[in-house]
This record gives C-alpha cells, structure tokens and sequence, in this order.
C-alpha cells in the first residue's frame, strides 16, 4: 500500500516547514475527531509565488499553480497535528478563497489546483465536498487561500 508521504514523493514534493502565522492564529487544530486548517497561502520559503487579482494580474494558470502550492502549504499545517501526513485519514472538505478580477467567474478551475493535488497524494480518500468562493481581496495579496478540513486515522463514526 502506497502511502500519502509516498505518493507525494512520486509527485516530486515534499511538505514544506508550516508557515508562520501573519496574526493571532494557529495554523491547525484538532476538534471534534477532525483537524482544521486556518487559510494558507500560496508561499514557498515565506514569499508569496504570486501577487494580485485573478483575471487582471494573475493568470488563471498561474492561479491554478497558486492553488496547489496553498493546499501544500494547509496539508504541512494539518499534518503538523496529525503526527504527520500518513496519519490523515481522508480529505473532508476544502475551501478555496480566490481573489477575482470583477468579471472573473473561474473560481472553481481554480480550486481544481488544490483539488487535484489532494487527490493525486491522498487516492479516493482525497475525495472531499468543496467551496470555490471569489473575493475582493486576500491578505499580503495572495491571489488564493486554502483551507482544510481533514479526518486523521483512527477517527470512526
């Protein structure tokens, strides 16, 4: 059996450090049998890849990229307190905050980057219900913001 460190491996990624909260929060916590993400960014090494509205400055490829390196950046927060990413059961839900262009209506192509990515590392347990909302703005910027909600091992209902 294939585990998520594997596959991301196969991927050619590794989990980032988390990155640092920019104000007075947590990057995870656990309750209620689930581990919740605040929003993550789109940085690698504490700089965003990307800055501006999608639909004017940045590209919705570029956004989709975006995407994938928040959701990156949310699975390193939430394994942080699941004692590590093979220690995430399955993907519950994803939020994605997409900072629009007024007439940009992409938001879920989008999304589609942390999508993906979640179910290339995670299989069918990456399958998860999701929000793709478009926003005036995001903090420092950020064309995108993920977060996660995510069930660890062990949890049975």
């Amino acid at each position: 059996m294939t585990t998520p460190t594997a596959r991301l491996a196969e991927l050619g990624l590794s989990l980032p450090p988390v990155a640092a909260p920019v104000a007075a929060y947590v990057p995870a916590t656990v309750s209620c049998g689930h581990i919740f993400t605040s929003g993550q960014l789109p940085s690698v090494s504490g700089e965003l890849i990307a800055r501006g509205k999608v639909g004017a400055e940045v590209a919705p490829e570029a956004a989709v990229d975006a995407a994938r390196v928040a959701a990156l950046n949310a699975l390193a927060a939430a394994a942080s307190v699941a004692g590590g990413l093979d220690q995430i059961g399955r993907i519950v839900k994803v939020t994605v905050f997409v900072a629009s262009a007024p007439d940009f209506t992409g938001q879920p192509a989008v999304a589609n980057g942390a999508s993906e990515l979640l179910v290339a590392v995670f299989g069918d347990a990456g399958q998860h219900v999701r929000s793709a909302v478009g926003v005036a703005s995001l903090p420092l910027d950020a064309p995108v913001e993920v977060e996660l909600t995510v069930e660890p091992l062990g949890v049975t209902w």
